[in-house]
């Protein structure tokens, strides 16, 4: 027979909902141990006395693996909507108190990764008491997370037009042909892009935002693109560059350093940069906690002066 909700909090609490969930997220009783400083027989008691609470098993071990059972699954869902709830409670307190406090979870394209730092330097000097929780990825993974709201903002290049969104672009992406200084290359007089594309091109690989763009101005163009070679990230590209693999097209903040070393070039080419902007975004249903709206209003009123310490300009 059910309990009534009465018996339930009765025989339920926070800790055991805690071990719970993280548990649940890291699908290992030694990594949520580790997690909250306890020890795993004392993870291990918490989970049992949950299970005699709600009278089901939450997780079942086949083999040496760990897995949800139903009942594991239904909770973690209403678990994580309690801890939520409970977060942006915390962070109402505070604002009553005149203050912002709170958790903020982003996640980030890895081309804004150069911007990133430079947006949080200046925002936790102003709201020291927001802890953030970044995570950096790829186009393909983004939009994932995105669709899965499991961040409070997204920071990217390319957003979707088909998902119902708030955006708010914030600076310039441009996107650069890059070449090995000492290439040949830059020693003609009038290099067409054709050429450049055609000289050993190392692209992103499939999912990443740079990619993206680069193809779909090609298609938009007419421009054949040939990839040489595939990298899995932007510092990849950048060192096969380097290294004399070929050319790239790559964010000019990527270069920055090696630009100044003169170790890399950017050739005049037809068409480029490609500007792009780097955009925050989060689903258009979603409510702002005041810990978001605070990180939304900071990005508004420093844009100008993230573009000129970023770019110069």
């Amino acid at each position: 027979m059910p309990f009534t909700l009465s018996q339930l909090l009765n025989r339920l609490s926070f800790r055991q909902l805690q071990v719970f969930y993280a548990v649940y997220e890291r699908k290992s009783y030694s990594r949520a141990a580790e997690e909250l400083a306890l020890t795993q027989p004392a993870v291990s008691s918490q989970i049992r006395q949950l299970e005699h609470a709600i009278g089901q098993p939450v997780f079942e071990y086949i083999g040496k693996k760990i897995y949800v059972t139903a009942a594991g699954e239904q909770l973690a869902s209403h678990v994580s909507t309690i801890f939520a709830d409970l977060g942006r409670f915390q962070m109402e307190l505070a604002t009553l108190q005149g203050q912002i406090r709170g958790e903020l979870r982003l996640s980030a394209v890895s081309t804004a990764q150069y911007v990133v730092p430079y947006m949080l330097k200046g925002f936790l000097e102003q709201f020291p008491q927001v802890q953030v929780q970044l995570q950096v990825v790829n186009r393909a993974k983004a939009l994932e997370r995105l669709h899965e709201n499991h961040d409070d903002l997204v920071i990217m290049g390319m957003v979707p037009e088909a998902l119902a969104l708030n955006i708010l672009p914030f600076l310039d992406n441009l996107l650069v042909p890059v070449l090995r200084s000492g290439d040949p290359l830059l020693q003609q007089a009038h290099l067409d892009t054709q050429t450049f594309l055609d000289a050993g091109l190392l692209i992103r690989e499939r999912g990443s935002g740079t990619r993206h763009a680069l193809e779909q101005w090609c298609a938009r163009q007419h421009y054949r693109l040939t990839p040489k070679l595939e990298l899995g990230s932007n510092a990849a590209v950048k060192h096969g560059v380097l290294a004399g693999l070929g050319v790239a097209v790559l964010p000019r903040l990527s270069i920055n350093a090696e630009l100044r070393l003169g170790e890399l070039a950017i050739p005049a080419l037809e068409g480029f940069p490609l500007r792009r902007s780097w955009s925050v975004v989060y689903p258009a249903g979603k409510h702002p906690t005041p810990v978001m709206r605070a990180f939304l209003d900071y990005v508004k009123g420093s844009m100008n002066q993230l573009q000129q310490n970023l770019y110069g300009d």
